[in-house]
């Protein structure tokens, strides 16, 4: 079960945190990974430890916000691989200031890469999906936009707006033979959250406030995107997953 052998992904923001994590999930099920971020070099050092796992990969460097290179990238592995079956819609960016102090550009900054870039591949993807009736589309949402902090106003638009987008996609192309649905992270160990892990005011409130006492792990997360990508999981579509330690469900 949760064989990816032969399947060809995209996993967008793939060099570090959660993007890392699942590509390297996806490898390990047989999957032929494309790792996109935008540093190149980092991208080199992941593919070589691919590689050296005897796992396959290879980078893609481009910012998620040009939309014609994310297009040229999904085009590209058709041309190269003949197929191309997995989108993880993963790349995100934060930025935390006080509404009264949040400047415009920002705002907007947040939501090209959060939201538009999202959507901007979806739709590529979607072109290639649909000629050959299969596909899996998931995106990375967040608890935080379920459970809003607050100084994170673009933050948890964009990604409210990333879970309302999975259930859109999710009817409009399930005729198609391909699923649309989302992750929505709680609180994990990633380079993005170092600051607030350091933070022991706030990282004792994460684990009090977490039913299962700690911060998630980023091996707990690739396994998520496995099942969502497999043929196993044909049948669920629309769905945000949250992967929270309950942190959502608990008062």
């Amino acid at each position: 079960m949760f064989n990816l052998s032969g399947k060809v992904a995209l996993v967008s923001g793939a060099s570090r945190g959660l993007g890392w994590a699942m590509a390297q999930s996806l490898a390990t099920a047989g999957a032929h990974v494309i790792l996109n971020a935008r540093d190149k070099s980092v991208l080199k050092e992941r593919v070589k430890e691919l590689a050296a796992r005897g796992l396959k990969g290879e980078a893609a460097a481009f910012d998620v916000t040009d939309h014609v290179a994310g297009g040229a990238c999904i085009q590209g592995a058709v041309k190269k691989h003949g197929r191309f079956d997995i989108l993880v819609a993963n790349a995100g960016i934060q930025h935390r200031k006080p509404i009264t102090e949040f400047e415009a550009a920002d705002f907007e900054r947040v939501v090209a890469t959060n939201l538009t870039a999202v959507w901007a591949l979806a739709k590529e993807a979607a072109k290639v999906m649909i000629q050959v009736k299969r596909g899996r589309i998931i995106m990375t949402g967040s608890v935080s936009a379920i459970l809003a902090r607050p100084t994170i106003s673009a933050y948890v638009a964009s990604k409210g707006a990333v879970h309302a987008l999975t259930r859109e996609l999710a009817i409009e192309l399930a005729p198609h033979n391909v699923t649309v649905n989302a992750i929505a992270p709680g609180y994990f160990a990633t380079e993005m959250n170092t600051a607030l892990i350091q933070n022991k005011e706030f990282n004792d409130w994460v684990c009090k406030r977490t039913p299962a006492g700690r911060w998630g792990g980023l091996d707990e997360i690739g396994p998520v995107a496995v099942f969502l990508a497999s043929d196993e999981a044909s049948f669920v579509n629309g769905h945000i997953l949250v992967a929270d330690g309950a942190f959502s469900a608990s008062m």
